[in-house]
């Protein structure tokens, strides 16, 4: 005999853990997508850029190294795409665990939040506002996943029927829809964080004024012996190593840096200040002290800008200071001695480079270009501050076990072995060249080694100034076979770079460049 149920019974079907992943995925995506819309609007750092900051900021020095090596001016892509990968994975994972306990796919969604509003709120120039996108789209994000992964009770609407089981259309067309929300709000907070990018850009595009400039010595056309390797890198070869995961957030009109600390008297000084000031021009390579033997992380460009030594004498500069100590507008802060600004080397700061306004990426309005030094103890872009002070301040990279002092080491690359006729590969004559540079000293010579034979003096370019980069050129009849070469420069205080291997850490790699190179017969 059949009863019928004269009231609906019901179940309580679990989403699948397969779809449990898919919505921890879109809720993740959803809290991400409006952390950048929030920030983009309020203009405040996003919660990517936050988080990627701390990272390099906390990241320890093999780490730092590591990256740099591997990815080079690549390195803050390769980041990101790090942290959005750990993000969706952690998502993933969190979607299947809500599956079960839904509290904890809302908990591990919070704890993101809070640490990309912890990581806003640390970052340089940011107010307790920032941490409002990363805790909105958090609170966001953790309310659809609870929704998404939620059972609902389900009715039997009799006992001679199948349950309806788990309604899969309605899962699929709710998350379509946060990932669709998610998608637009992140391209939105994409989108305008692209336009302050280019607002900045097109700052920057503004041409300087045109006044009388020191010029210094000019660019012979003999200083540049072979093309492959332009003797003034163009701006947008020139190398980027820096700690900044975005743009700083700067309004020119606003913008100003301080010289404080043991001057006698505090100056602050606006962009049209720097402009209204005498320029000079100078040729000067630039270093990063990661570059490794033979790397190209080195570059040499026209800067123009106003001496370090003009804007410290007028602050006045006390007997007691060891250290100029500068911080940028990201935070990043490095010191060099008082010294380097006074010795001679054309040490400024800078507001052009190769004719033009300084690019947004190396700097701009302003930057400290200090020949002879590597970047990290020197190069500081996006300034904000100059602190004259004693050792006891320590730089950006000295407590992360770089040496306080790091003068720029001799040293040389080979960049091209070419034919001079005939096919390449093939026996005859051949030129070797290359760039070798030893800033505020200047290059004397350079040499040339094959296949560990005696040294042989290579042809040298136009000597332009000591801090700049010296193009070499070396003649080569080239025999059949596989051959080894060398090359080695020595300043012009006689000392010539050394053979010793050693890594970039911690004040520049030595030893010579050398490569094979195979010629048919």
């Amino acid at each position: 005999m059949t009863t019928t149920l004269s009231t609906e019974a019901t179940t309580r079907q679990k989403v699948p853990r397969r779809f449990g992943a898919l919505a921890g995925l879109a809720a993740g995506a959803l809290a991400v997508g409006l952390g950048m819309f929030f920030a983009a609007i309020t203009d405040v750092v996003s919660p990517i850029d936050a988080v990627g900051s701390e990272v390099i900021d906390r990241a320890p020095k093999w780490l730092k190294t590591y990256a740099i090596e591997t990815f080079g001016t690549d390195d803050k892509l390769a980041l990101r795409i790090g942290i959005i990968t750990i993000l969706g994975i952690a998502a993933l994972a969190l979607g299947v665990a809500a599956v079960r306990r839904w509290w904890i796919g809302v908990v591990g969604i919070a704890v993101f939040g809070v640490v990309g509003a912890a990581a806003a709120i640390h970052r340089p120039g940011e107010a307790g506002g920032s941490a409002v996108p990363s805790v909105l789209g958090a609170i966001v994000g953790a309310f659809v996943l609870y929704k998404l992964v939620q059972p609902r009770s389900i009715p039997y609407p009799g006992a001679s029927q199948a349950p309806l089981g788990w309604d899969r259309r309605r899962f699929l067309l709710a998350s379509g829809a946060t990932v669709a929300t998610a998608t637009v709000a992140g391209a939105m907070g994409v989108q305008k964080e692209g336009q302050r990018v280019s607002d900045l850009r097109e700052a920057a595009a503004v041409p300087l004024p045109v006044s009388e400039v020191d010029a210094g010595a000019e660019i012979p056309p003999d200083a540049e012996l072979f093309d492959d390797t332009p003797f003034v890198t163009p701006n947008d070869e020139f190398y980027r190593i820096d700690t900044a995961f975005s743009f700083p957030r700067i309004e020119v009109d606003k913008w100003s840096f301080e010289i404080t600390g043991m001057v006698d008297t505090p100056l602050t000084v606006t962009y049209a200040d720097l402009l209204a000031m005498p320029q000079v021009e100078r040729v000067i390579t630039l270093t990063c002290v990661s570059n490794e033997v033979g790397g190209d992380l080195i570059g040499n460009a026209v800067w123009r800008g106003v001496l370090l030594s003009d804007l410290l004498n007028e602050a006045g500069v006390q007997p007691s200071a060891e250290q100029v100590f500068s911080t940028s507008v990201d935070g990043w802060t490095c010191g060099f001695p008082v010294a380097a600004a006074f010795d001679g080397r054309d040490a400024m700061v800078a507001v052009g480079m190769n004719g033009a306004t300084l690019p947004l990426e190396h700097g701009y309005p302003a930057r400290l270009v200090i020949p002879g030094l590597y970047g990290y103890v020197s190069a500081t872009k996006w300034l904000a501050k100059i602190k004259l002070t004693s050792w006891d301040e320590q730089g950006y990279w000295v407590p992360r076990g770089w040496s306080r002092d790091a003068p720029i080491k001799t040293q040389s690359r080979v960049d091209v072995v070419r034919a001079v006729s005939g096919a390449s590969g093939a026996a005859g004559e051949y030129v070797i060249a290359g760039v070798a540079w030893a800033q505020h000293r200047g290059v004397d010579k350079v040499e040339v080694s094959i296949d560990d034979e005696p040294w042989q003096e290579a042809k040298l370019g136009a000597d332009v100034s000591d801090d700049a980069w010296r193009q070499w050129l070396f003649e080569w009849d080239a025999t059949e076979g596989e051959h080894r070469i060398r090359v080695r420069a020595t300043d012009k205080t006689g000392e010539t770079q050394t053979e010793e291997t050693a890594r970039p850490d911690p004040n520049g790699a030595t030893g010579y460049h050398r490569i094979k190179v195979t010629i048919d017969g």
